[in-house]
């Protein structure tokens, strides 16, 4: 056996355990997708469900109404918000989106927005607790994430011993979904849009795709030299123009299909509860709108924290509450919008339409209104990708820090790293490395779960003693020079 057999079988192997899934009324129910779920749910209660009380202070905290540009850290709120919005906000919403209608029906839309508003909390948790643990350098640059609350904050309780092994695995599958779902998928489905559109087998590009390798990782490199501030700088453009180029795109399709809405919303609801229509019924549609919902927020996985850690302030909380908005962003507005899109045109009925991959029958719903739209389509999966390329090369980053010791010299050298696998990602087959990586970034799951039940009583006590401080006007609103 050689090395590539080596590592399918081993990679097929870690795939099958970490994707582990049980039949539950005719439907394989993956675990790993029940354990972020179910993180969702218990804080949603444990927090006192402040999905619904606090979305005025986090969009208060966004426009920086309680932000004193004095504060420890290095991007501002809304700096945090694109950079970890970019990071999850990618090819799932517009492939993944369609391949969860084309297997659960659009009852699996419903299913796919409670399981984001569920993963507001589980985001509200994980990224509290990113600034409370985090390490201020004396250069003013800050790491953190779940590497640092599962060591400090655990140690605090007088588990220092699992609180170490738990970040240690927790950063190291970090570094492997950096590399592979992170960066090398992204350039990978990147390349394949530019070479579609720009001739096919007939483009330029087609027997040269490292050509396109070559471009992303000079651009790619151009901006995470810089470090987070470079990146936030580009994020907090980029993540509003991608968003309203494709909401753009989204809300021309509904329009011109505006009769169809009401029977749409009807077809969502009623797919929801419906026992018939899909495979598992009301069930199927439920796991493959939770499994949606959880691979595209991320919410749980903790590597969100690490952006949001970044963040200028002194209180804990107030990145919690911002880092709320990101799940809604990307799942409650993004996801669902694709599936409305989708269900307005009836593209998903066609009798082809399991044949299709996610991006064609996703393309082929806006393409019944708007005929050019594969190439706003190509537009926004590279500016999707190019956005999750570069905030996952931080996540990556700042784990191989942590690593060794908070070591710069590591970080730049995991630097150059991530941009030569940049290129490997735009010319390669990457079943069995797409197959690993993806394990590694739900593996960060696991362990950061583990931590946030820890430190339930740390986060509560953080998040909703500051929100009763502002309620009661003891915390006041910044006046800026």
């Amino acid at each position: 056996m050689d090395v590539v057999d080596w590592f399918t079988a081993a990679s097929d192997w870690i795939t099958s355990k970490v994707f582990y899934a049980v039949p539950i009324f005719g439907t394989e129910v993956p675990l790993i997708v029940a354990w972020l779920v179910v993180a969702g749910a218990f804080f949603t209660v444990w927090l006192g469900f402040m999905q619904v009380r606090g979305p005025k202070l986090s969009l208060d905290l966004v426009r920086g109404r309680y932000s004193d540009p004095d504060d420890a850290g290095e991007v501002s709120h809304f700096q945090a918000l694109a950079t970890a919005v970019s990071g999850t906000v990618g090819l799932g919403n517009i492939a993944g989106v369609a391949v969860a209608i084309s297997l659960g029906g659009p009852g699996a839309t419903f299913w796919m927005i409670v399981a984001g508003l569920l993963g507001m909390a589980t985001k509200m948790a994980e990224c509290t607790l990113g600034v409370k643990y985090r390490r201020e350098h004396a250069d003013g640059s800050v790491s953190g994430g779940p590497m640092y609350y599962l060591r400090d904050g655990l140690a605090e309780q007088g588990r220092a011993g699992l609180g170490k092994v738990l970040a240690v695995l927790f950063a190291i599958c970090m570094v492997g979904g950096a590399l592979g779902g992170g960066n090398m998928f992204q350039s990978n489905q990147a390349t394949a849009q530019i070479v579609a559109v720009t001739g096919g087998e007939d483009s330029f590009f087609a027997d040269r795709p490292w050509i396109i390798g070559l471009v992303f990782a000079a651009v790619a490199g151009a901006v995470i030299i810089g470090g987070i501030k470079s990146i936030a700088r580009v994020t907090e453009k980029v993540v509003p123009f991608m968003a309203v180029l494709y909401l753009s795109a989204c809300v021309i399709v509904i329009l011109a299909n505006l009769g169809s809405v009401p029977g749409a919303f009807g077809d969502i609801l009623t797919g929801a509860f419906s026992p018939e229509g899909v495979a598992g019924g009301a069930i199927g549609a439920l796991i493959v709108g939770f499994q949606r919902a959880a691979f595209s927020n991320e919410a749980g996985l903790g590597s969100a924290s690490v952006a949001h850690s970044a963040v200028k302030t002194k209180e804990p909380a107030t990145e919690g509450f911002v880092a709320m908005l990101e799940p809604f962003i990307d799942t409650v507005v993004i996801c669902t919008m694709t599936a409305l899109t989708i269900v307005i045109t009836g593209t998903w009925n066609d009798p082809d339409a399991s044949e299709l991959g996610g991006v064609d029958l996703t393309s082929r719903s806006f393409e019944t209104v708007l005929p050019w739209f594969p190439v706003v389509l190509a537009v926004a999966v590279v500016l999707f990708a190019f956005s999750t390329m570069i905030s996952w090369s931080y996540y990556g980053m700042k784990a191989t820090g942590y690593l060794f010791g908070d070591s710069v010299l590591a970080e730049n050298v995991f630097k150059g790293l991530f941009l030569v696998f940049t290129v490997i990602g735009s010319a390669a087959a990457l079943g069995p490395v797409i197959n690993f990586s993806d394990s590694m970034i739900f593996l960060m799951g696991i362990w950061n779960i583990i931590g946030l039940y820890l430190l339930a009583k740390v986060i509560r006590s953080t998040v909703l003693g500051y929100y009763e401080r502002v309620e009661s006007g003891e915390v006041k609103q910044v006046a800026h020079r």
